[in-house]
């Protein structure tokens, strides 16, 4: 479990706010119950954003989601995980493929396809089992949007929903990516060149702006 419990270049436990975060956030008797309240810190204290400038390592980074005051999912599954690493329960973030059957049509514009390869979420190790944690989604955007929001209990998975509050189809898994230590950024920034060439050229074309908004 060390590797689970040691900061990382993006899983940055060590980092100062995180840790401040982690210490106001991680209420509870127990790892479950503390995993729990940094779980919801994370989904609704900080937005999900999906238009962001990828080409930056600051995307994928928890500090630098922190401060920005928003992510998307790989992001935010990084500070879930740093945020219990600082906690001393060992994180670690796990990738799949998934098939988003309501994207919107700014998004699907964007990126050129429904397929959402690397979904980021976190596997936290509680009461002896990894469980899965998916931090992505704000309350907020879900109320929104009428898509059923994630709860997590710490014993159970916290995955997509495949169909919404209306009962329409919505996240379909379909391919699993593995877990790892820390994000790795090279193989998802190469994998996202080439299934999302017009997102990745209109964050070439915005790498002079700040991840901060």
């Amino acid at each position: 479990m060390k590797e689970y419990l040691q900061p990382g270049r993006f899983i940055d436990s060590a980092h100062p706010a995180v840790r401040a975060f982690s210490k106001q956030h991680s209420k509870g008797s127990n790892d479950r119950e503390r995993a729990v309240a940094l779980y919801y810190a994370v989904r609704d204290g900080v937005r999900y954003n999906p238009f962001l400038n990828f080409t930056k390592p600051e995307a994928f980074q928890a500090s630098a989601v922190l401060a920005a005051d928003q992510g998307f999912c790989i992001g935010k599954a990084s500070l879930l995980a740093a945020t219990a690493r600082a906690a001393g329960i060992p994180a670690r973030v796990g990738f799949a493929d998934v098939k988003n059957h309501l994207t919107s049509p700014r998004l699907a514009e964007t990126m050129g396809s429904d397929l959402f390869i690397y979904h980021g979420y976190t596997d936290l190790y509680l009461d002896g089992k990894w469980v899965k944690a998916t931090p992505a989604f704000n309350l907020e955007l879900c109320t929104r949007f009428r898509v059923k929001p994630l709860e997590f209990d710490g014993r159970n998975d916290s995955i997509f929903h495949p169909f919404d509050q209306d009962n329409r189809r919505h996240m379909e898994y379909l391919r699993d990516r593995g877990t790892y230590p820390d994000v790795p950024v090279a193989d998802i920034q190469k994998a996202f060149r080439e299934a999302y060439p017009k997102l990745y050229r209109l964050g070439q074309d915005a790498a002079k702006e700040t991840f901060a908004p």
